[in-house]
Order: structure tokens, then C-alpha cells, then sequence
């Protein structure tokens, strides 16, 4: 038996074999994470407003997420008449490449990575962008006016507030002198980054939010305007991906936000791993706390918000820790 073990890890190799392990995981932690998020964000909004949230599905409702997640795979796969059906399967597919790619190269500890790439954080913006394409392609694809404004208000938001992410995040790589996650973290002990540039933490962490289409920035979807946005005509576990996808890049924003500016993993006494989750959900209670406390904005005001101040705010702060690193 371990014979045939030693042969199949010579074979394949093994750093294969940790990567095929690692992706394994990475499916698993993505989706516990989205069921721990759904059934997080209705008691949150259910405390927020004085009731009580799920409650008959097991104790404290913990068991409401399991339950939807049966009803979506039992549900009728319904596929519109007129869709441009290349595009319109090929949507709900590529929305979950992303996701899966972030997690590969993110730190949960210091020896809890899939990979340590050096690039890592070039990985992950290059990737993200599949999400927006998949958006684009959910709303062109479903053939209905709704779907269709709200891919292109997608579209319009992230180009508008990756320039300001981009910006932030660079203020903290020119300190850090790395692109690598694990040498981000390493290059925060003793003081975290929010405390070196609250301003680049203030700028990624709201254009984190649009980036996600979460409240008050959630005009892709906005129910009471487009029925439910991009995925208006999706069912079943199409629309389990997307919700799936959602959930899962609100948790990256945050992880992200907690690899640059939060120190990571790092923290004393508890493990490493304990720390990084924590600071994580934190920053997700965070977001959750936004969509019961501020108002949806308009479009307009939207855009004037990333191209009039955020982006000013962030070039001026890159210039400014330019200059000081450098004198």
C-alpha cells in the first residue's frame, strides 16, 4: 500500500499533490464560508431591526443555509426561450474561476497557504476581472432590458473603483517592497498598516464594497429598481453560483483588507489562523452592518464619489508615501 502511495507521489510529484489537496480545501472553506454568511447576514439584519432572524430550521436557525442550499439543487433548472445560451451558461461558470483562484495564494496563517506566489496580489486583481466579464455576459446573454442594465452598471462601477483600489493597495507595496501576501504580512510586525496608512485603508475598504455590489453601492441588483439585476433570469444552482460568488468575494475583500492593513495572521498568544478569521469577519460585520445603515446611492453619485474624491485621495497619498520612502 505505501508502496503504491510512494509511487503515485513520484509520479504526479509533490508539490502537485499539495496543490490538488489545497484546492480541495479552498472548495471547502469557500463553501462553509457562503453558508455561514447567509445565515450571518439575516440574524445580523434581523437584530438590527429587533427581530429575530431564522430560528425554526435547528437551534438558532443554523441549520436555514443547509436548507436553502437542498431547495436551490432541487430546483427546476428554468432556461428562458430567446437567451443567447452560449453565454448565458457560460456566465454562472466563469463568475466562480475568481473565487477559487484568490483563495489559492491568500495567507490564513504562516503555514497555511496554498501557494506563496510573488505576485500574488497581481494574481488576484487579474482574475477579478473574469467576475465583471461574467456579469457582462449574464446580462447580454439573458435577453431582458433588467439583466442588461444591470451588467452595465457593473461594468461602469468597477472600472470606476479599481482605479482607487489599485492606488491603495500600491501606497502599501511600495512599503512593503513585495508583492507577495506572506512578505506583506512579515513586513507588519510591531505595527500594523492601518496605522501607517489609515488613509489607503479608508479608500481600498470602501471601494472594496463597490467592488463587491454590496449596499449602499448594490445598483447592479438593485431589487426595487431591476427585479434582482444580472441574474434576474437565473434559477436553481445558476443562481446558487452567483450568490455563492457574492458572498465569497465580500469575504476576499476582507481578507485582503486584513492581509495589507491588519497585520494578517499576526497577533499574540491565539494561533495565527484564529487571528486572520477573526479580523476577517469583523471587517464582513462590517459590511453586513452597511446594508441596514446607509441608504442605496444614486448612479451618479456613485461615480462622482470614486472619480472626484476617491481617486484624487488615493493618488495624493501614493505621492506623498512615494516621497517620503524616498527622502
Amino acid at each position: 500500500m505505501m508502496q503504491n502511495i510512494n509511487n503515485i507521489i513520484e509520479l504526479v510529484g509533490w508539490e502537485a499533490i499539495k496543490l490538488i489537496i489545497g484546492l480541495i480545501g479552498v472548495l471547502v472553506v469557500v463553501v462553509v464560508n457562503a453558508l455561514v454568511l447567509t445565515w450571518a447576514e439575516r440574524k445580523v439584519s434581523g437584530h438590527m431591526q429587533r427581530r429575530i432572524g431564522p430560528k425554526e430550521v435547528g437551534p438558532y436557525g443554523l441549520l436555514q443555509p443547509i436548507a436553502d442550499t437542498l431547495k436551490l439543487i432541487a430546483k427546476e433548472l428554468l432556461t428562458p426561450q430567446n437567451v443567447e445560451k452560449p453565454l448565458y451558461f457560460l456566465a454562472p461558470v466563469i463568475v466562480f474561476i475568481p473565487v477559487m483562484v484568490s483563495f489559492v495564494v491568500i495567507p490564513f496563517d504562516a503555514y497555511l497557504q496554498v501557494k506563496d506566489i510573488n505576485v500574488g496580489i497581481l494574481v488576484i486583481l487579474a482574475f477579478s476581472s473574469l467576475s465583471v466579464l461574467s456579469i457582462l455576459l449574464a446580462g447580454w446573454g439573458s435577453n431582458n432590458k433588467y439583466s442588461l442594465i444591470g451588467s452595465v452598471r457593473s461594468v461602469a462601477q468597477n472600472i470606476a473603483y479599481e482605479i482607487p483600489l489599485l492606488l491603495a493597495l500600491l501606497s502599501v507595496v511600495i512599503m512593503a517592497n513585495s508583492l507577495s501576501l506572506k512578505d506583506i504580512v512579515e513586513s507588519q510586525k510591531g505595527l500594523w498598516n492601518i496605522f501607517v496608512q489609515p488613509i489607503a485603508f479608508l479608500v481600498f475598504f470602501i471601494a472594496g464594497v463597490a467592488e463587491t455590489n454590496r449596499t449602499p453601492f448594490d445598483l447592479p441588483e438593485a431589487e426595487s429598481e431591476l427585479v434582482a439585476g444580472f441574474h434576474t433570469e437565473y434559477s436553481g444552482m445558476r443562481f446558487a453560483l452567483f450568490f455563492l460568488a457574492e458572498y465569497t468575494n465580500m469575504f476576499i475583500i476582507c481578507a485582503i483588507t486584513t492581509t495589507f492593513f491588519l497585520g494578517g495572521y499576526q497577533g499574540p498568544i491565539l494561533p495565527g489562523f484564529v487571528w486572520f478569521f477573526g479580523k476577517t469577519y469583523l471587517l464582513v460585520f462590517v459590511i453586513l452592518w452597511f446594508r441596514w445603515t446607509f441608504p442605496r446611492v444614486r448612479f451618479d453619485q456613485l461615480l462622482n464619489l470614486s472619480w472626484k474624491l476617491l481617486i484624487p485621495v488615493s493618488l495624493v497619498n501614493l505621492i506623498v508615501t512615494g516621497g517620503i520612502l524616498k527622502l
